[in-house]
């Protein structure tokens, strides 16, 4: 695949009379406890649109205009005073890239991940700009847009909103409905504030983390795919649990996550006594009293951590495995969340709160005989449209980690998943000939 770089620049926020980011202080804004907490590196995603598509220059004016209300996107990692990183609301901008590409996006498509795709995205090291927009304009009219994002500055769902207000704007709309920025305000301790679990080693590498340590490998030697499970695979894989827990109900996320972890471990050929755990994303949006809205930008995520022997996880029913996943992530619940919240509020002055450093991998690690999975499955996916429709692909370009699986929304068909996922080459061979058994 052919990909010329057109122009390449930074994009500020917009002038206006009164911008919605006249609200923030050109000041620097202190990353809350689940910020630390969150992956410290650049997310890449790439969003595919059939013809027609708005020209780059409506892309980039509704870019603009959107940035002013979501300024933390526009800032820069500084360090306060008491060397602790947090965000400068300065308006710097964002990097965007526009690129030409001699092909039909027709042609390109089903966009699975490979080396080429990271053509099709800005680069993820050394990135000084919270933000990249790289507008990949095919020759037929149709748009990847490649997508960077630092993970500290907002989790997923935080993102998706982002699109979606960008998309509005392009389209003519009003942002509806608009971000919610008052951080102290999702995160309220307790007084005095009580630590009930033990924060320090769970979420962050304290003396005694309870995350073993992590293998470090080349990126080149990580084996990315994508396994694409039908409607119809779903529902019997619904079923066969139904089956063995009768009258309980479970998550599709928490079923075909009961499936993979099966499937990896058995491809992995792990020891029989040997323990295998699933860090699990929690979103605290709806678990934390009083609810956070679902428009806060910024992190609320936490983590559950399944785990099992391998003899228990693979020879034992899916309905024992997705009761060890539910009960798990059942466990991060409002109690442990404000246990978090109090952690960093008791943290605040303490020598060392500036260079905690989160259980989150970094690129080049290898989990095994762990997993990482987080789901996208509900992110405002259908609802993103710059005036062409949905995207027609929806994606990781590439998964710099080892056992890192992202569960999306199939794009072609409803009630499918999509999920991509990074594994060694020898334990991919393996788990694609046995990925849609549900023996």
């Amino acid at each position: 695949m052919s990909v010329k770089v057109i122009k390449t620049g930074i994009l500020k926020p917009a002038s206006s009379p009164s911008p919605p980011s006249a609200a923030f202080p050109n000041d620097k804004i202190s990353l809350t406890i689940f910020d630390k907490a969150a992956f410290d590196l650049h997310v890449a995603v790439l969003y595919a649109f059939q013809p027609p598509m708005p020209d780059n220059e409506a892309m980039k004016e509704g870019l603009s205009k959107v940035l002013n209300y979501f300024p933390h996107l526009a800032g820069r990692f500084i360090l306060d005073e008491q060397h602790r990183p947090c965000l400068h609301l300065n308006g710097a901008g964002v990097r965007v890239i526009e690129t030409y590409v001699e092909t039909t996006l027709a042609e390109r498509l089903p966009l699975d991940p490979s080396e080429e795709l990271r053509q099709l995205r800005p680069p993820i090291e050394d990135v000084k700009e919270l933000l990249q927009i790289q507008l990949n304009r095919f020759a037929c009219g149709g748009l990847v847009i490649g997508q960077t994002a630092h993970h500290r500055v907002a989790d997923g769902q935080s993102m998706s909103a982002f699109f979606v207000s960008w998309a509005r704007l392009v389209r003519g709309l009003e942002v509806d409905p608009l971000p919610y920025h008052d951080r102290g305000a999702i995160a309220i301790p307790r007084n005095p504030p009580r630590c009930e679990y033990n924060h320090r080693d769970i979420e962050f590498k304290g003396s005694y983390s309870c995350s073993p340590p992590l293998t470090l490998i080349s990126v080149s030697s990580i084996d990315n795919m994508v396994v694409r499970f039908s409607p119809n695979f779903v529902s019997n894989l619904k079923q066969t649990i139904a089956e063995d827990n009768p009258g309980l109900r479970y998550s599709t996320f928490e079923c075909l996550l009961t499936h993979l972890w099966k499937k990896v471990t058995l491809a992995r050929g792990l020891r029989e006594d040997e323990t295998t755990q699933v860090r699990v994303a929690v979103n605290g949006r709806a678990r934390m009293k009083p609810t956070v809205p679902m428009e806060y930008f910024g992190n609320v995520v936490l983590w559950a951590y399944p785990k099992l022997k391998m003899k228990d996880l693979i020879n034992k029913s899916y309905g024992f495995v997705v009761k060890t996943i539910h009960d798990a992530v059942a466990k991060i619940d409002e109690k442990y969340f404000q246990s978090f919240v109090d952690f960093g509020e008791l943290l605040k002055g303490e020598e060392g709160e500036g260079v905690l450093e989160g259980t989150a991998p970094e690129i080049g690690n290898s989990l095994s005989p762990n997993l990482e999975v987080d789901s996208w499955l509900r992110f405002q996916f259908h609802d993103l449209d710059f005036g062409g429709g949905a995207p027609c692909a929806f994606l990781p370009p590439n998964l710099p980690v080892e056992g890192l699986l992202i569960m999306v929304p199939s794009c072609k068909e409803k009630g499918g998943i999509d999920v991509y996922m990074s594994l060694s080459p020898d334990c991919g061979v393996l788990f694609r000939q046995i990925s849609y058994s549900l023996d």
